[in-house]
């Protein structure tokens, strides 16, 4: 039997994260799916990032993570959203060639060091009668030890696919399910709940009338996603369309309802709420007229399109009809149909911060298997299971992501104490702080980070640390640079905190002013000055709540004689067992009476362990 220190299942963005973080942590790192050419692949839309994902997407990125550089050497029309904001919802998006995107990717995979590919198929985790997972059993009956193991199934448990009345089981359209893991898995007694997504039909924009479509083209100041990339990197940059539904085709999805499966009650699946079906859309919006399309390009050498906003599951005679009532598509062909897919997911409740499953030790959860949608939240989950399952494996310290440093940390924070009723996407608006957690000072986030568990290698590490020197300097610098406005001398950094002012300002004004070498490092310092008051005010906020909140809670506590609790607050502290007042604050049915009564009740489980602590040594 082989013995590795991390087995990772599956290969998709989760699955690949995990691997290579594993292997770079100095893990013996073994990736098992079904197919190598399918590594990396883009299941849905060929696009990276956007609000909320972006951050994700750099933050994997700080970690050493591969998904930013991969949509660098992809990416063939860039945008940054929310211009018109703060930058602190300032996000970067790629729209990626999907064969660039899955190239680098596998490049990244062959070439790390300290990691093997395996193609086969799970069909069952080893766990011990103590409830530890030590390996893997493959469809070929061969058995894989290991210390670890990380499961980034996606959407391939028990998976099922959906186009009008046609039904047949696959993990997505050319990729069998995962049936027997998932029976397994169920066996085990995990929670295991069914959830749904789905996909547009491909256009072939040979038969596209663009002439009649609105042209959206990338940034002329284009973005770069990776720290470790550069414009070099980028491709050549094409369009993408827009178009728009009419009543007409409303009115030909409203009259095929009856044949779709998520509207029929054949699906029983929640789908993802900020990514609805046209018919979700056209049901839910009644009022509204006409929905946007954005036509993607899939790639430069390829006339496929995909058409971003008319995700379906209606019969493939339907999916014509509507889509050829649209301007610019009344011709189109289309080269392969919608679908929607049904899956199992594990609640995340039954996870702890590290995601590790609570029942099962060694067993770590990333991805869409945690109730997640999008390739930026599983890359991001994959990254820190990868982190932490490489790192239980060498006996260490395992890393926590914490909501008031990463995006990464604010989405664990709510799976793990909210869990996913329906597909969670992450979105800026859930952090508290997200005046702090920016694009910008996500290396100055993260580094200390990935400097700890040895995900960057010297090169990286070493520009790393010339970049946050290039900044403490520059913002010293600016400290005792005076200049002249309005009649008043002040410094240039007192200048950069009024409202309508950018470091290129300073040049204007004091003609000997010599500017940073590199220009993104003035711009950055311009960006910490103006939400220095901001972030301040906003680190005292949560520095006052961190005092209780970071009372943990003791594993031994028995929530159900805590009777001045309610019968909601006990069942639920039962279920989920938080292991911080923080964790517990998120719960449903937990007050700040609550908050109050756990507090008192850690303390005097605190003290009665000290005294018999005590009498057990004298």
């Amino acid at each position: 039997m082989d013995n590795y220190d991390v087995i990772v299942i599956g290969g998709g963005h989760a699955g690949t994260e995990a691997c290579l973080a594993s292997a770079r942590s100095g893990c013996k790192t073994l990736l098992i799916t079904q197919r190598f050419e399918t590594i990396g692949q883009m299941s849905c839309n060929p696009s990276i990032g956007g609000i909320g994902k972006g951050h994700l997407a750099k933050e994997v990125d700080a970690l050493g993570g591969a998904m930013a550089r991969a949509a660098d050497l992809s990416g063939i029309h860039f945008r940054t959203l929310n211009k018109r904001k703060g930058p602190a919802v300032w996000a970067t998006r790629a729209q990626a060639d999907r064969e660039l995107y899955k190239k680098a990717i596998q490049g990244f995979i062959r070439k790390q060091k300290n990691l093997k590919v395996c193609e086969s198929e799970v069909i069952d985790i080893l766990v011990d009668k103590k409830n530890l997972c030590h390996g893997v059993e493959l469809e070929t009956k061969e058995k894989i030890s290991s210390k670890t193991v990380i499961l980034t199934t996606g959407t391939f448990l028990s998976g099922k696919i959906f186009i009008g009345e046609k039904s047949f089981e696959a993990g997505r359209a050319g990729d069998k399910a995962s049936n027997k893991l998932a029976k397994r898995l169920r066996d085990l007694g995990l929670p295991l709940g069914r959830l749904k997504t789905g996909t547009p039909p491909r256009l072939d924009g040979k038969t596209i009338d663009f002439s009649v479509l609105k042209e959206q083209a990338g940034d002329d100041l284009r973005p770069v996603f990776s720290f470790f990339s550069n414009l070099k990197d980028h491709p050549r940059q094409i369009s993408c369309y827009i178009a728009r539904t009419n009543n007409k085709t409303h009115e030909v999805i409203r009259d095929s309802l009856n044949k779709s499966p998520a509207f029929n009650g054949v699906i029983t699946g929640k789908g993802p709420r900020y990514c609805p079906s046209i018919e979700d859309k056209v049901t839910r919006f009644k009022d509204k007229e006409s929905h946007q399309i954005f036509l993607e390009p899939e790639g430069l050498n390829t006339n496929i399109v995909y058409p971003n906003g008319i995700s379906t599951s209606l019969p493939e005679e339907d999916q014509e009809k509507f889509i050829r009532t649209i301007p610019g598509l009344t011709n189109v062909k289309i080269e392969k149909f919608g679908y929607a897919v049904e899956y199992d997911f594990l609640d995340p409740r039954g996870l702890s911060s590290f995601l590790e499953n609570k029942a099962i030790k060694n067993l770590f959860l990333a991805g869409q298997i945690n109730g997640t949608t999008g390739y930026e939240e599983a890359a991001s989950q994959g990254i820190a299971a990868g982190i932490n399952a490489a790192q239980k494996a060498l006996g260490r310290e395992m890393w926590p992501p914490e909501r008031e440093t990463s995006y990464i940390g604010v989405m664990i924070d709510d799976l793990i104490n909210q869990g996913a009723p329906e597909p969670y996407r992450m979105f800026t608006s859930r952090a508290e702080n997200r005046l702090y957690l920016r694009e910008d000072n996500v290396i100055q986030r993260l580094s200390p980070c990935a400097e700890k568990y040895g995900l960057l290698e010297d090169n990286k590490l070493e520009s790393v640390k010339t970049y946050e020197k290039n900044i403490e300097e520059e913002l010293a610098k600016l400290k005792k640079t005076k200049i002249d406005v309005d009649g008043q001398t002040i410094s240039a950094y007192e200048y950069l905190r009024r409202p309508n002012t950018n470091y290129e300002d300073i040049e204007k004004i004091k003609s000997d002013f010599t500017p940073a070498e590199l220009q993104e490092v003035g711009k950055k310092c311009a960006i910490e000055i103006k939400y220095e008051g901001y972030v301040k005010r906003q680190k005292q906020d949560i520095k006052k709540s961190q005092r209780d909140y970071k009372i943990e809670l003791p594993e031994e506590i028995d929530y159900n004689k805590i009777t001045a609790l309610s019968t909601e607050a006990r069942e639920n502290l039962s279920r989920i067992r938080p292991k911080t007042l923080l964790q517990a604050s998120k719960i449903s049915g937990i007050t700040p009476a609550s908050l109050s009564i756990l507090k008192i009740q850690a303390k005097v489980n605190k003290n009665n362990k000290k005294v018999s602590e005590k009498n057990a040594r004298s």
